[in-house]
């Protein structure tokens, strides 16, 4: 018998590739001093100060299983977008949504368009339903979704498009009127999905592109959300997923019980509450926005005009090249070239401090590693 045998769908899968942690940099490159990680858009002032305290208070409960159900973050989260709780679906972390969505609605041989470059959950969610990714180049220059290309990719076996909105890895938006195209052909029996972690990001009273707006007009859409980024909950793992509730109903069947742990409901419902923090973090998103862009800039460097909490800089040079160089002076960034963007780096926006030493280690760099011709 062979046991070793795995199953062709998994062998298929393209592995997610995170930010190199900081202990990996101290041990390989024997760094003592501080490592700046500004690799995997974590929110650079910390967890939600409110979601430590409650966190701590509720630590004697965790001998306990949790609220299978997150009634209490359902309620919450209900009030907030002004919907019932049977619209909503948490899971750990977004990236379960994402999983959840193709076990719930993809066959083999059904279809999911989405950009090119893109987040690697979308063509795993793809791969293990035996589903195939369709890949739509981003538009040259600003690096956005291309509508009218991704509505020629439709075809009767197209059963979800999924649209990072903010983009990553661009943190560029895909407008109304797109998404309006979108939508008006968008085949019978497919959902267009509205992945809207870095939505935080956004003012709320622009003329952005809300999922959950269409959604309360009837429309096919599911959005999806995540406490990792503008809360600073990345390490909880708490996200979700609002539809209509008939959707939301299909994707509760594959759901483990008890998928998002006690403390992480805990974190997600106090730091729904905290504006203070939201406020804060806005604002040195904002400001670090400016300095990077800045300095990049400076260097000659061009940035494709980011809506969320990242920066992707156009170094002119071979991204991997420079990548090192940044790693022996204690920072740690994305290369471009995982996402087919070989000169390109994708920067978290950090503290003030953070992102000083990121740009005096990139300006070192640049003067190390020649410019591409061309």
């Amino acid at each position: 018998m062979d046991r070793q045998h795995v199953s062709p769908r998994v062998s298929a899968l393209r592995p997610y590739s995170p930010g190199k942690p900081i202990e990996d940099v101290k041990r390989e490159l024997g760094i003592t001093g501080d490592i700046v990680k500004l690799a995997s858009n974590e929110n650079p002032l910390g967890p939600c100060p409110a979601s430590i305290k409650a966190v701590q208070e509720r630590m004697l409960s965790t001998h306990m299983y949790p609220d299978a159900a997150c009634i209490d973050l359902a309620n919450v989260i209900a009030s907030k977008l002004n919907v019932s709780t049977d619209q909503l679906l948490f899971g750990n972390g977004s990236d379960e949504c994402i999983h959840l969505l193709g076990l719930t609605f993809l066959d083999e041989g059904d279809e999911v368009v989405t950009g090119q470059p893109t987040f690697v959950l979308y063509e795993a969610a793809a791969t293990l339903a035996g589903a195939k990714r369709i890949g739509v180049p981003l538009t040259d220059g600003d690096l956005r979704h291309d509508a009218e290309s991704m509505v020629r990719a439709f075809t009767d076996k197209t059963r979800l498009v999924i649209i990072a909105n903010p983009h990553n890895p661009t943190g560029s938006i895909i407008t109304k009127s797109d998404v309006d195209h979108i939508l008006e052909n968008l085949p019978s029996r497919a959902y267009l999905v509205l992945d809207e972690a870095y939505v935080d990001y956004i003012d709320p009273e622009s003329d952005f592109p809300f999922a959950i707006d269409y959604i309360k007009a009837g429309k096919p859409v599911i959005g999806l959300r995540t406490f990792s980024k503008m809360y600073g909950l990345a390490g909880f793992r708490v996200g979700y997923a609002v539809a209509a509730t008939d959707v939301i109903a299909s994707m509760q069947k594959p759901r483990s019980p008890f998928n998002v742990n006690i403390l992480a409901q805990t974190a997600a419902i106090a730091a729904s509450n905290d504006d203070t923090f939201v406020d804060a973090s806005k604002t040195v998103n904002a400001d670090g926005m400016a300095q990077l862009t800045l300095g990049a800039e400076t260097l000659g460097m061009s940035v494709v005009p980011s809506h969320a909490n990242f920066i992707l800089i156009d170094t002119k040079r071979p991204c991997r090249d420079v990548y090192e160089l940044l790693l022996r002076d204690g920072v740690i960034v994305r290369t471009g070239d995982i996402f087919g963007l070989p000169t390109m780096l994708r920067v978290t926006i950090g503290t003030q401090a953070q992102n000083e030493k990121f740009l005096n280690a990139l300006t070192s760099a640049a003067a190390k590693v020649q410019p591409v011709c061309g």
